[in-house]
């Protein structure tokens, strides 16, 4: 390999790693909100902010959560949706 080639690719390698560290960083919306290890599934109004508009969880990288506050996320919604507190669908996709 010519030395020409090997500065190149090494360039845009660089390149690649200072744009990734360059993204800003999502925040975990628990961490702002104070929330460390227990989720309160009959808060509805924290629970529909991480549900789209036909009532699906919506995915940590969207989110912003880390993995372990997204299981239990999850797990607080599915608890909410089996106790009424948010409905398993939304108005619009009922009929």
């Amino acid at each position: 390999m010519k030395r020409s080639n090997l500065k190149k690719s090494n360039y845009k390698l660089t390149q690649q790693i200072t744009a990734k560290k360059n993204q800003p960083k999502k925040r975990d919306p628990f961490k702002e909100r104070g929330v460390k290890d227990y989720i309160d599934i009959f808060d509805a109004r924290l629970l529909t902010r991480f549900l789209n508009e036909q009532g699906k969880l919506l995915p940590a990288r969207i989110t912003g959560a880390t993995s372990k506050m997204q299981r239990r996320l999850n797990t607080a919604i599915k608890r909410a949706r089996h106790l009424a507190i948010i409905p398993f669908v939304s108005e619009g996709t009922r009929y």
